[in-house]
Order: C-alpha cells, then structure tokens, then sequence
C-alpha cells in the first residue's frame, strides 16, 4: 500500500505530524510517498517521486494543512483516482475536519481498511477567444470559478447562458458557479445557499448585483453554463478553486460544465458533515431544556 503525504510546510505542526506519520507507517508496513525534497527530508523512509508522477504512484492520499492545501492536492493527482483525507494543521476547514492529534489513527484506519471513500464531481473550465473560439485555459474545481474583480473599482457587466438559453445580464462586481462542496465557501459568504456535498447541482451566485432581484440560482450539475464578458472598459480576472487563471476581456467566453473526472475522498468512522457544519459555522439550538 502506497499513502501519499502532501504537506503544507509553512504549518507549525507539520514536521511533528509527518514525523509521527514516519513512526507510524512504519509499524504498519506501508510506503509512504512525497513529491518533494523538504517533505522527504521530514518524513524518514518516504520515497520521492517527480510531481508529474505522485499521482500514479499512490494508493491513497493525505492532504496536511488547511482546506487550500486540499485544493491543491485534487490539482497535483491530475485525474489520478487515489482517495483524499484532508487532515488538518491550523483551524477546523470544511475539507480538512481530521485534527493533526488523530492522524495517526487515521493512517491506521486506512490500512486496515476501516474507512469508506466517496465520489465528488468536479467542473470544467474552458476560457474561449475569437470567431474560431481558441481555448485559452482549460482548468477544473473542486470548490468554484469565480469570474470578477477587474482593472477597476467600477461594477462590471457579465451575460450569462445555460444550455443555450440566454438567462440574463448581471450588472455586479463579478459571479461565482460554486459546487455544492465549494458552496459553503467564497459563494456562501456572496449570501449564497448551503448545499449538501452529495447534492448534484451548481450554484451560480452574483457577487454584489446591482438589482437586488438578481439572487442565487440552483441548477443541476450536468447543465451547460456560458458567461461572457459583456463590458468593453475593463478586464476581469478568473480563478478556479482560489487559483488565477488570468484575465478576460470583451467578448471572451467562459465554459462551465460537470468535468468527465471527478475525485474521491476518505470518510472516517463516525465523521458527520452536519456536525462539521454545526462547528464551524458556530450553529447553536435552544438553550432551553424541552418540556
């Protein structure tokens, strides 16, 4: 069995965590697998394989650090099919719910096989340009495409299309297509909906509409969604899961579909999204003891 370990460094527990792990897999008498000098030079008996290849050496994948670390692990396999666990260094993520104090134990439950995996979709961005519609950028997400910000403080203009249907025209300062993962998100704190990670729909969230009819709209995953850039004044920057992809100018057209792959990722014995959810976003019940 080959674990891979990508690690976020900068995280004052990272060496603890990886040195435990070291320990750890040894007992167990599984390969663990990095794809950096830093992070093999902190994990004793680690092999070291090229980034192009992590993806097809391992079997399983632990992702260390915060919830943008995960992101960039689903970046690093590149459509490998090794399972995730986003184990946490820093404060509680929606994607890293494993503390640093039960890494180990999660480790063993991986190889003794005391833990279920479950698929996520991911979507597909294609940026296109001009009469023959070049395609400039092709990206996935996990979490969201955001297309806004810009060259100027100014609101901007972006024409959105599903399926061919034109919907409308958002006068605001940018527009987020959010998967039910990434909903709780950049498009959450935009006043967008929660939605269950096993939901299959998208949600698109303009940030800052200057009608304030233009709310949040939930459509199935499988729907073709179209956004172009309607305002000649300005540039508006995209970035797919916190990750810039460059700029878009008058006429570009950005493509947003359900990506042919998706990605896998490791639930523990008695984790729960709700209580995930009731922790970190500070829920609280009654205080009141029911009659």
């Amino acid at each position: 069995m080959n674990i891979g370990i990508f690690a976020n460094l900068d995280k004052p527990a990272a060496a603890a965590t990886l040195a435990d792990l070291a320990t750890s897999a040894s007992d167990l008498g599984v390969k663990l697998v990095v794809c950096n000098a830093e992070t093999a030079r902190l994990t004793p008996g680690a092999k070291q394989v090229a980034p192009a290849r992590f993806g097809k050496a391992i079997d399983w994948l632990l992702s260390l650090g915060g919830d943008g670390t995960v992101l960039k692990s689903v970046r690093l396999l590149n459509g490998a099919s090794a399972p995730i666990l986003g184990i946490n260094l820093g404060n509680l993520g929606f994607l890293t719910n494993v503390p640093d104090t039960h890494a180990v134990e999660a480790l063993r439950a991986i190889a003794s096989g005391a833990c279920e995996t479950i698929a996520y979709p991911l979507i597909e961005a294609r940026v296109l340009r001009g009469p023959h519609r070049k395609c400039l950028v092709r990206a996935r997400a996990l979490n969201d495409v955001v297309l806004g910000w810009g060259t100027s403080p100014r609101a901007t203009m972006i024409e959105l299309e599903i399926n061919r249907h034109p919907v409308a025209s958002f006068v605001c300062d940018g527009l987020i297509v959010a998967t039910p993962i990434g909903s709780t998100g950049h498009a959450l704190s935009a006043g967008g909906p929660i939605l269950h990670r096993e939901t299959q729909a998208l949600v698109i969230e303009p940030i800052c509409p200057h009608t304030l009819s233009n709310r949040p709209v939930v459509i199935p995953n499988d729907h073709r969604i179209v956004l172009r850039v309607a305002d000649r004044r300005k540039k508006l920057l995209l970035s797919v899961d916190g990750h810039s992809q460059g700029w878009m100018g008058h006429g570009d057209v950005l493509e947003i579909r359900k990506a042919a792959q998706g990605v896998r990722f490791i639930h523990l014995p008695g984790a729960s999204w709700f209580k995930l959810l009731t922790q970190k976003l500070h829920w609280r019940g009654s205080s009141a003891e029911p009659k």
